[in-house]
């Protein structure tokens, strides 16, 4: 679970003007809200944390190892801060979170002899249509 005190520190934003529709507030009005995270240099992250994010959001994140989430959603500058910062705590939540180890299992014996018996109906209905 990351502290979301601690990590709102690290965290840089970025205000500029919506795209889209909007009338007269988008002209006026910085809405828009990036926030930028420095993940090489996080001092929150250890070291495999950091390769883990790195690789699950490396789409998202910049050749300089910075990741950016925006949002221009919502019509306040406030919300969507709030909006960006949930999505972003979202994400990394999820690209550190470790994928359960895959337990092998083997078919049961009735399983098997299921299938052969199955098998041995179609192979002799087959045979009984050649004859």
């Amino acid at each position: 679970m990351i502290n979301k005190d601690l990590i709102l520190k690290e965290l840089n934003f970025k205000t500029s003007r919506s795209s889209g529709s909007g009338g007269q507030n988008v002209n006026k009005v910085s809405t828009k809200v990036e926030l930028r995270f420095n993940v090489i240099n996080s001092v929150l992250l250890t070291d495999d944390e950091k390769d883990r994010v790195t690789e699950k959001l490396k789409n998202r994140i910049s050749s300089e190892g910075i990741l950016i989430v925006s949002s221009d959603t919502e019509r306040t500058q406030l919300r969507n801060k709030k909006k960006v910062i949930e999505i972003f705590i979202e994400l990394v939540e999820k690209s550190l979170k470790k994928p359960k180890k895959r337990i092998k299992t083997k078919p049961s014996r009735a399983s098997k002899e299921k299938r052969l018996k199955e098998k041995k109906i179609k192979s002799d209905k087959k045979q009984s249509r050649k004859i």
